[in-house]
C-alpha cells in the first residue's frame, strides 16, 4: 500500500522561504512521476510541480523561478522548496504519485494528507 506523507508547511512572511518534504513507503521507484499540487480556498486544485523518474521536471507558470521540485530516491522522499514565498501561494499543498508519465490532466491515485503553507503580506 502506497502512503505519502507530507511536512515542512508553516506560516511566514511574503518573500521567505519554506521546503516540503514527501516521504514515500510502499511505493517503487522503476516507473513513477511524484507531484506537488496545491488548492486554496475558493480555488480549483492546481498542479504545482513534478518530477519524472528521468529527472524530468515541470513547473506551473506561477511558480517557475521560485520553487524547485527535486527527489532523493535512496530515501524515498521527494522536496519543493518555496522561495521568494507570495500571500498568492497560501493553500494546502499535498503530494502525489502516479507510474508513468508525469502531467496534470492524468488521474493520480495516490495522494498525502496535505501540509498548509501560509504566506503573509
Amino acid at each position: 500500500q502506497v502512503q505519502l506523507v507530507e511536512s515542512g508547511g508553516g506560516s511566514v512572511q511574503a518573500g521567505g522561504s519554506l521546503r516540503l518534504s514527501c516521504a514515500a513507503s510502499g511505493w517503487t521507484y522503476s516507473r513513477n512521476c511524484m507531484g506537488w499540487f496545491r488548492k486554496a480556498p475558493g480555488k480549483e486544485r492546481e498542479g504545482v510541480a513534478s518530477i519524472g523518474n528521468d529527472g524530468t521536471t515541470t513547473y506551473a507558470d506561477s511558480v517557475k523561478g521560485r520553487f524547485t521540485i527535486s527527489q532523493d530516491k535512496a530515501k524515498n522522499t521527494v522536496y519543493l522548496e518555496l522561495n521568494t514565498l507570495k500571500p498568492e501561494d497560501t493553500a494546502m499543498y499535498y503530494c502525489a504519485a502516479k507510474d508513468g508519465a508525469c502531467g496534470w490532466w492524468y488521474t493520480w491515485p495516490y495522494w498525502g494528507q496535505g501540509t498548509q503553507v501560509t504566506v503573509s503580506s
